[in-house]
């Protein structure tokens, strides 16, 4: 209670009622795979174009990660992290530049092709002492690039006399730079969290570093390192700073990734990938199909993933290559998580992914009919077929799971963005006093959401009873529970399920009308 010590008016705004619950996002991926160059620690991307940037686009043409992100933006997707992978021994091209390192924005040879140049800032200004202009700092200037004929480029691009010499780089150009921390001009505020291609940092063993002199010549002793394994992909290490793939993907740093997807790799990972959305119960998983399976009947994926935390598609889908235009073969995972974003954003979580135009898909690797999405459908493999007239379509929406309570991809998902929306809003609950009072505000919190959810669609019931309940009293909690400080509310929801079959029964009405 507050102190009341000398007379007076006193206001004091207090809480009643229910809190309102906000929904977690229920789009945003996280995409696993090799790429051609970029960080490995997730980055978030918002384009394409941004993916590009940061990580380029050329690649071995048995990597898909830039078409599943192209894919995944072109059909809807907003948000979504990269999480690069590399092997473990992979080393980033790095130079020395007096008090300062500068390396590649992360590990592997591609950072071999990046020139750095460092001049005198363009801004002057007049010294005090000498009454002479003097640059305010340093001008640092990075080209890329993607390959070079014959080996390693070998000349300046930043010479005027080479600007018409091909191939031509990226450019990027930092002017102003300055040693002083406190400056926004600061190198590693100005570089760091922007440029795609380099890291400066000081020396450890420098107190005062000072501007690096001038310079002009590649990185160097960048290495792709060995053969990349399971390990890889799961990048468990003991230093938080040292994590990669699925093992930096915590929920605590990245609460927001509600889909992971690795396109086309090993079953190896594609289990790794099911157990971290088993085990954080707050994401979902897709799955492609193995490429060229001709023979679709002998597809049975939940012989080897058996859970209600992903989803299998099947065949391939055939897509104009965003970087030359050639068309090319390609795992479907990246349009089809677009197209959970689009129905997420259009529709809601509860609204199956399917029926859905697959934007960009020119053709099918395989084209499915009815007699064999007969076989795939319980099976759990979610087919994409064409059908004339209204394109090519996302024609599935089921899990892995052999459990029939789980065997909807929407009902999973729903339940997942409940249970989190709940989690992540009712951590003021934690060390309230646990009584009557605060059961019943948490009931009020919960049902205000849940009613809202109704109201939306995603609950079945023609009234709120039908829908849902919220129980949270003596009944759900003994005098144990309570002594041993444990609140236990009880939420019963009927999710609504997809029209799966639809089925019309007409016949022929002959009865004969009434005068």
């Amino acid at each position: 209670m507050p102190e009341y010590l000398a007379p007076g008016v006193y206001i004091e705004e207090i809480e009643r009622g229910p809190r309102p619950i906000e929904g977690v996002a229920t789009s945003t991926a996280a995409f696993l795979g090799e790429a051609e160059r970029g960080p490995t620690r997730p980055r978030l991307v918002t384009s394409y174009n941004e993916y590009r940037r940061y990580f380029g686009s050329i690649f071995d043409p048995g990597k898909f990660l830039p078409y599943a992100v192209n894919g995944f933006f072109d059909n809807g997707g907003k948000r979504c992290y990269i999480a690069r992978i590399t092997a473990a021994d992979a080393v980033p091209a790095s130079i020395d530049i007096g008090d300062l390192d500068a390396a590649a924005a992360g590990p592997g040879a591609w950072g071999n092709r990046v020139w750095l140049r460092i001049d005198p800032s363009s801004t002057k200004r007049r010294d005090p002492v000498s009454n002479a202009m003097a640059p305010i700092g340093f001008r640092l200037r990075l080209a890329y690039w993607a390959s070079f004929p014959g080996g390693l480029p070998n000349f300046d691009p930043f010479d005027s006399n080479n600007s018409k010499l091909l191939p031509r780089p990226i450019i990027e150009d930092f002017d102003d730079l300055v040693m002083t921390e406190a400056s926004p001009d600061h190198y590693a505020k100005r570089v760091n969290d922007s440029s795609a291609f380099i890291h400066l940092t000081s020396k450890p063993d420098v107190t005062n570093p000072q501007p690096p002199a001038s310079v002009s010549q590649l990185l160097a002793d960048g290495d792709d390192g060995g053969e990349i394994t399971t390990a890889d992909w799961i990048g468990k290490a003991e230093e938080a700073d040292k994590r990669r793939g699925l093992d930096v993907l915590r929920l605590d740093e990245y609460r927001e990734v509600a889909i992971v997807y690795a396109p086309a790799t090993s079953t190896e990972v594609v289990n790794e990938v099911i157990t971290h959305c088993e085990n954080s119960k707050f994401r979902f998983a897709v799955i492609d199909s193995p490429p060229s399976r001709a023979n679709a009947a002998d597809l049975d994926p939940r012989s080897d993933f058996d859970t209600e935390y992903a989803a299998f598609y099947y065949p391939w889908i055939h897509v104009t290559d965003p970087q030359n235009g050639a068309k090319r073969k390609v795992p479907p995972g990246g349009h089809v998580i677009g197209i959970y974003a689009r129905t997420d954003n259009d529709r809601g979580v509860f609204k199956a992914p399917a029926n859905e135009v697959v934007l960009g898909a020119l053709e099918l690797e395989y084209d499915i009919d009815l007699a064999l999405q007969e076989v795939l459908n319980p099976r759990g493999v979610n087919a994409i077929r064409r059908f004339p007239g209204r394109g090519i379509r996302v024609w599935g929406a089921r899990t892995l799971s052999s459990n029939t309570l789980w065997k909807y991809v929407s009902v999973r998902r729903l339940f997942i963005f409940l249970e989190a929306s709940i989690y992540y809003n009712t951590q003021w609950v934690v060390f309230e006093p646990n009584d009557e009072r605060l059961w019943d505000r948490v009931k009020d919190t919960i049902r205000v959401f849940l009613r809202g959810q109704w109201r939306l669609g995603a609950l079945m019931g023609r009234t709120e009873q039908e829908a849902f309940f919220v129980t949270c009293d003596r009944t759900t909690m003994t005098q144990d529970d309570i002594l041993n400080g444990r609140l236990i509310c009880e939420i019963g929801i009927a999710p609504v399920r997809p029209a799966e079959f639809v089925i019309f029964r007409i016949f022929q009405n002959t009865a004969e009308s009434k005068a």
